[in-house]
């Protein structure tokens, strides 16, 4: 198995790996050769320098790598290649099996005003919202038909780049052109669509696991609605004052949704949940999510051991077919970014890393010790996830080990405290929070460093 990605990703499908017996070679760039994932990989090759556009993007590079090491399959993790049709057509091409969806079903749901029509054909709500590839003089009659705000977002993106949110008309006409050229800038593709936007909203998503045989299982729902900049920084299970009813059909939807894709593989179907508790497709991610292990402590699940599973041609194992869900699960991620400047990522040496332990908490992470943190990849340090038979019990067990956790390094800030403080904030606790709460909360200067 080569698996092109770095960091704690990198980590976990190495474990899966070993897991099963299976033998990892990990790709990566000379900025991650000294890396906790090249370490317990079972070989190493290095595909590049640190820029990801000549590593970790670079196609040939990464099929030159599984050729180099005669791997089966390539595991691309999250991000970087792990939902680009092309790639995937490449590696079917070079005879080497690509963990995850096939290029017709990446390509179906990567276009996400595609996706929209896909799934809405097959009775799963959709937002009101315009054709892809508008002009700006198309989206402003659609805006006016449909009602302010609405959202522009890239046909081809994720990930809040290439997005705007747009309360009237004059905005409109002023952020249209911005978010084509970010979304031409990031994803090739500078073509945008509109939908109406809810607010506030709750962002709700539903893991999904299928196999080649048929069959598709939803393994219940995640709340992730703390977020930054459209980033998630806190993740739950169950989703908080969510009646059992709606998570069912919100379930049904997702699984709907996969099938009118013709899905295979780990996935997740995201929804927007407006005041009313009425839910609208988002989109779907081709791909195992970061916050999966969420999904894996409440379920009892490996999810990225089912992965490789249906990746060979199996059936959804047993593990997965009978599994329910027991108790509450909550992640929060370590960010190398300071809050009180707007989350801004603060790259650099970390000097000392203490990671908290215990009963019932589990640690995702490839930073064990010194190590320069490259400004050129994600900040995400590390996830620390808890669980606990009750919601309150799993905030003050997230609370505790956050105290635990230590981060220092000259001019480094992590979202340590900012995590801390969104815990203890009474929306949160009351389970009013939104998609929106954080542009409410101030992280003062001494918060922002661990």
């Amino acid at each position: 198995m080569l698996i092109a990605n770095r960091g704690e990703i990198a980590v976990r499908i190495i474990r899966a790996c070993r897991l099963l017996g299976i033998e990892s070679v990990l790709a990566c760039s000379t900025a991650d050769q000294d890396s906790l994932p090249a370490s317990l990989a079972d070989y190493t090759v290095c595909i590049g320098p640190p820029d990801a556009q000549e590593s970790y993007l670079y196609m040939a590079a990464v099929l030159e790598a599984a050729a180099q090491s005669n791997a089966d399959a390539i595991h691309p993790g999250y991000g970087f290649l792990s939902e680009d049709p092309t790639f995937a057509r490449l590696c079917a091409a070079h005879e080497v099996t690509f963990v995850g969806p096939t290029a017709d079903t990446l390509e179906k749901l990567g276009d996400k005003a595609l996706a929209r029509a896909l799934v809405g054909a097959a009775d799963v709500p959709v937002l009101p919202g315009s054709e892809p590839g508008i002009t700006s003089e198309e989206a402003c009659a659609v805006a006016e038909r449909i009602g302010y705000p609405v959202i522009l977002k890239a046909v081809a993106g994720g990930g809040g780049r290439g997005m705007a949110i747009v309360p009237d008309g004059d905005t409109l006409a002023e952020r249209f052109p911005i978010a084509a050229h970010e979304a031409k800038r990031s994803f090739g593709d500078g073509r945008l669509y509109l939908e109406r936007y809810v607010t506030p909203a709750r962002h709700i998503e539903v893991q999904v696991v299928a196999d080649t045989h048929g069959e598709v299982r939803a393994l219940g729902l995640r709340d992730c609605s703390i977020q930054r900049r459209h980033q998630k920084l806190i993740e739950e299970t169950p989703p908080p004052a969510v009646p059992e009813s709606v998570m069912d059909q919100m379930c049904l939807a997702a699984v709907r949704s996969v099938r009118a894709a013709d899905y295979r593989g780990v996935g997740t179907v995201e929804f927007i949940v407006d005041p009313e508790l009425s839910f609208y497709f988002l989109e779907v991610n081709n791909r195992i999510q970061v916050e999966h292990g969420v999904t894996e402590m409440a379920w009892g699940v490996d999810l990225v051991a089912e992965q490789l599973r249906i990746a060979n041609g199996e059936p959804l194992s047993e593990a997965v077919m009978s599994a329910t869900p027991r108790g509450c699960v909550m992640e929060c991620r370590i960010n190398a970014e300071d809050p009180h400047q707007g989350f801004a990522p603060t790259p650099g040496r970390v000097e000392e890393v203490r990671w908290p332990a215990g009963p019932f908490v589990r640690v995702d992470t490839h930073l064990v010790g010194p190590a320069e943190i490259p400004a050129q990849y994600d900040s995400m340090l590390g996830k620390v996830l808890v669980w606990d038979p009750t919601r309150e019990g799993a905030i003050n067990r997230m609370l505790a080990a956050l105290e635990e956790l230590r981060v220092s390094g000259p001019g480094m800030a992590t979202t340590t405290r900012a995590l801390r403080q969104i815990l203890c904030s009474p929306d949160f606790q009351a389970a009013v929070h939104h998609t929106a709460t954080l542009d409410s909360m101030t992280f003062d200067q001494e918060r922002a460093t661990s």
